[in-house]
């Protein structure tokens, strides 16, 4: 059976952590969840109606396989924090917390009451970590975060897609992802710090900043020659051969990205005297004639079917791999293994598959089997336990939806 939604993770690296997740939709609530799988008691905290993403595709009601896929083992309460009763009962929570996580754009927290001054002044130990689309400061801190347009705006999409074609996003939100990836890894730092001197602090990224920091070939590229980078398909820009090949019946990958590797494929190819040609001589000869290099390389593997040349490659040593869609990602022997695919049951979703955690740790692992609260489902117990007396209580829940 499967362990549901708030319930207790004692043992865990973060037991006795507690959490208030002020965020929506996917880089607060996935940062906020890393922590919630590592034994923190996580209150993800609500307007009415809830997170958007409880109504995206698929959805039961106020519950969808979206809004359980980054805010699962978490407890659920709704607040109007517009209303002068919430902020009183969430500055209650706020001075029992840890940490705070919130993804407003920057300002609105400061108009409700809630920043981080406020909020410090009363729990000098919190950590307040700030997600936006632009980050706290600067000409454009104002603006919406999206991670289409931040994926835009940091030059991912410039680079991604195959040359001459149109700009084109990567097929996984990285902006978002890395922006709650960046705030987990300065959460855990600033815990650290804390342990130290007993001081929490504010925690300020966000997606842009998140996208130029993941562009690290591309910056580097840019930096080290003035040249602008371009889109290069599935090549590597560092490197070659590094990239998709075409075989007989589809495509597979080749990465023989360094001299020994790519001494070996030469010889494996039939071709050892490419090995000793002065444009391939090196990794930045390589580079340089990726292109030429490439049709090289497809000229031979176009011969034989995909399995051919991955069992070959596998048999000497050369780094490869198929390129799975994704119903045989989730029946690959490896991921299957690894435990990154994890059922669920949800009451109002049935039994669900989602995906496990990629972190293993051998005296505290991570909890993945653990369902999404319902809308609202534990307000009045972290009420009660924040110590807001029952008319306040009543007040908070009346006209709540869901739960």
């Amino acid at each position: 059976m499967t362990a549901q939604a708030g319930t207790p993770a004692p043992g865990r690296a973060l037991a006795g952590l507690r959490v208030l997740d002020v965020t929506q939709v996917m880089a607060g609530p996935f940062c906020a969840m890393q922590l919630c799988d590592m034994g923190a008691d996580v209150i993800k905290v609500e307007p009415p109606g809830g997170d958007s993403t409880r109504r995206m595709a698929g959805a039961v009601g106020n519950d969808s396989p979206s809004f359980n896929a980054v805010n699962r083992g978490k407890r659920g309460i709704v607040l109007d924090l517009k209303t002068p009763a919430a902020q009183t009962a969430f500055r209650r929570l706020a001075r029992r917390s840890d940490v705070l996580i919130e993804n407003y754009r920057p300002g609105v927290m400061q108009t409700l009451g809630l920043d981080y001054p406020t909020l410090s002044a009363e729990n000098p130990a919190l950590i307040y970590a700030s997600i936006s689309g632009y980050g706290g400061s600067g000409p454009d801190a104002a603006r919406g975060g999206f991670d289409l347009v931040a994926q835009g705006v940091a030059g991912i999409m410039s680079v991604t897609g195959e040359p001459g074609g149109a700009p084109m996003k990567a097929g996984l939100p990285l902006t978002d992802l890395g922006a709650g990836l960046f705030a987990l890894s300065a959460i855990l730092a600033a815990l650290y710090y804390r342990i130290r001197t007993g001081r929490g602090q504010h925690v300020d990224t966000s997606l842009l900043e998140a996208g130029v920091a993941l562009s690290v070939w591309e910056a580097t590229e840019y930096f080290a020659t003035g040249r602008v980078p371009e889109p290069m398909g599935s090549a590597h820009r560092m490197s070659a051969p590094y990239q998709a090949m075409r075989c007989a019946d589809g495509y597979i990958t080749l990465a023989a990205a360094n001299d020994r590797l790519f001494v070996r494929l030469c010889g494996i190819l039939g071709h050892p005297e490419w090995a000793a040609d002065p444009a391939y001589a090196n990794d930045t000869g390589r580079v340089r004639n990726r292109e030429g290099l490439a049709r090289m390389i497809e000229s031979v593997t176009i011969g034989h079917s995909r399995q051919h040349w991955l069992d070959l490659l596998e048999a000497n040593e050369i780094p490869c791999g198929p390129i799975n869609r994704y119903d045989e990602v989730f029946t690959d022997r490896q991921v299957l293994a690894r435990s990154m695919v994890v059922e669920t049951d949800h009451p109002r979703l049935g039994r669900i598959r989602t995906l496990g955690s990629p972190v293993k740790m051998s005296e505290t692992p991570p909890i993945v089997g653990r369902r999404a609260p319902l809308l609202g489902e534990h307000t009045e117990e972290v009420l009660r336990e924040a110590g807001c007396d029952e008319p306040l209580i009543a007040a908070l829940t009346q006209d709540r939806e869901g739960g």
